[in-house]
């Protein structure tokens, strides 16, 4: 194991920014570099709202994971985690249920670093070091086995994650990998970029060109995510409007229709 640790903590690029970083960046983190946040000032330029973007998917998160632990979902498999902050994955679940088991998995090093203090503070929650666009090594990875039984339900979270792989990647075949993995009961969660505005397609330029990935999808494409599951209510929404919480106004501005999101469940 120390082996792979020192390649991804050695591993860490401040010329570039990276994709975790960056949503540290608008989440108000301190992981993160000048070159990280030079790129979120550029987004904001075309998005001034993406700061209210990164706490609309942060609350959804919130309210996804609540929900699941409510239809008895104990087990998580958080696929391109990014940095902790607060309210993540196993801090909402284990609130709800002591009892639930999160796996952690993310390729950038510094998420690698800061998941060890999970890893001692929690024997119910493990970080790995790992590309999301390989299911089958996530799957047979020994934290994986150890936390996930594949004979129950898995919650499956590829929250804010999927539009940073391009079309030729398969993400459409990376999903139905991991969801092929998990029994019949298991729900998968996804919130992603849309193509919902003259503004989102500018921002998926600046995405592109900047960070080099960025997919801001129709609506109709990020529900052929959800292949083969149903669609629990209300369906593949803007954020604000997933089982909201609080009012939310009828116009919805261009950051709050930025990102859609849904939770389906595996017939």
């Amino acid at each position: 194991m120390a082996e792979q640790t020192d390649k991804w903590t050695s591993a860490i690029d401040t010329t570039r920014p990276s994709i975790a970083r960056a949503y540290d960046v608008v989440l108000h983190g301190k992981d993160n570099f000048e070159v990280d946040r030079a790129f979120v000032a550029e987004i904001t330029k075309v998005v001034p709202e993406i700061y209210d973007v990164a706490a609309y998917n942060r609350q959804m998160l919130g309210r996804g994971v609540r929900f699941l632990v409510d239809q008895g979902v104990t087990q998580f498999l958080d696929l391109g985690s990014g940095l902790p902050t607060v309210q993540n994955t196993h801090q909402v679940a284990q609130e709800v249920d002591p009892a639930s088991r999160v796996v952690y998995v993310d390729n950038d090093p510094m998420v690698l670093a800061h998941g060890r203090a999970l890893l001692a503070e929690n024997e119910r929650t493990a970080v790995v070091a790992s590309d999301l666009r390989d299911p089958a090594a996530i799957l047979a990875d020994k934290a994986v086995q150890e936390l996930i039984d594949l004979d129950r339900p898995v919650g499956v979270l590829l929250v804010g994650i999927l539009h940073h792989l391009h079309d030729d990647e398969d993400p459409q075949g990376i999903v139905e990998a991991y969801m092929a993995a998990v029994p019949s009961g298991s729900h998968l969660f996804i919130t992603h970029f849309c193509d919902s505005s003259p503004e989102s397609r500018e921002a998926e330029q600046k995405y592109l060109a900047l960070l080099g990935t960025g997919r801001f999808r129709t609506v109709a494409e990020i529900t052929a995510f959800f292949h083969g599951c149903d669609l629990v209510e209300p369906g593949v929404v803007p954020l604000p409007l997933w089982r909201p919480e609080t009012a939310v106004p009828e116009e919805l501005t261009v950051g709050q229709r930025l990102m859609f999101g849904g939770i389906a469940v595996k017939r």
